[in-house]
């Protein structure tokens, strides 16, 4: 399955409201990372973030082995800066049977800091996320413990944000969206989607995981996009708003979306 780049391509395989689920496609491996990434813009987000880059003692190896594996000298920053996905690796302990965020290089974050996260185990990463303990904690846990070194899955979601920055950093709600209104939401709505993978390198275990940033005004995504993210939004109202913020825009997304489909109807 081809999950595609970009937030057109992404939007039809990423959840839209409901019980939370993992989602995940098999990808072959020229599937895996995007082939032509903005190594200028890459270098430019670890510059501007270098707390991005976080490194616990016991992921070395992992990143050692990664940038080989991507034909990269260095380790797992060097790996990042050459692709258009942040990187993290994750590892086990001795005597546990639980993940932990050992090392995250991470230019374009969507709304979090690496150095909060380095050591927690997946539970711990994930406990901001509205019902990911009841219903997603456990299937989590279980695929990590199965995933084999040669597998690649993938996943994406989506959110609006105020902002089309690939760095994004949430404000407040009611103050992001204040601004915002049926009329203009086409270009102060900014729609936001992550295409998720992960694989386990053959000689360490460790499991990669990696994040693609694709960030589009709403107004430049196709009709078919919007029509998608306005019955999303009506979902999330019911669900998750209060975590993202729906309440903020959801009078302007679906405005903008009944105007648009309006006008196309003429």
């Amino acid at each position: 399955m081809s999950l595609g780049f970009s937030v057109d391509e992404l939007l039809p395989k990423a959840r839209g409201g409901g019980v939370l689920k993992m989602g995940l496609a098999k990808l072959d491996e020229s599937e895996w990372l995007q082939a032509d990434p903005d190594l200028a813009a890459r270098a430019a987000g670890f510059d501007a973030f270098p707390e991005g880059v976080q490194r616990l003692p016991e992921g070395d190896a992992g990143g050692r082995e990664l940038a080989a594996m991507l034909g990269v000298e260095g380790a797992l920053p060097e790996a990042a800066a050459a692709h258009h996905e942040d990187m993290c690796l994750l590892t086990r302990r001795d005597g546990e049977d639980h993940y932990r965020l050992v090392g995250a290089a991470v230019a374009w974050p969507s709304d979090w800091t690496p150095a909060d996260k380095l050591g927690l185990p997946l539970r711990a990463l994930h406990a901001p996320i509205q019902g990911y303990e009841e219903q997603l904690a456990s299937g989590v846990d279980h695929f990590m413990a199965k995933l084999k070194p040669g597998a690649i899955y993938g996943r994406c979601n989506w959110f609006i944000a105020a902002t089309g920055e690939r760095r994004w950093i949430a404000d407040p709600p009611e103050l992001a969206f204040a601004h915002v209104t049926a009329e203009n939401a086409g270009q102060t709505l900014f729609v936001r989607s992550e295409r998720q993978t992960l694989r386990r390198l053959p000689r360490t275990g460790a499991i990669l995981f990696t994040i693609g940033i694709y960030v589009d005004p709403l107004g430049e995504l196709a009709s078919a996009s919007i029509h998608r993210l306005a019955d999303a939004t009506r979902s999330l109202l019911d669900g998750e708003g209060e975590r993202r913020g729906t309440g903020a825009y959801a009078h302007a997304l679906i405005g903008y979306a009944k105007a648009r489909e309006e006008e196309a109807g003429q």
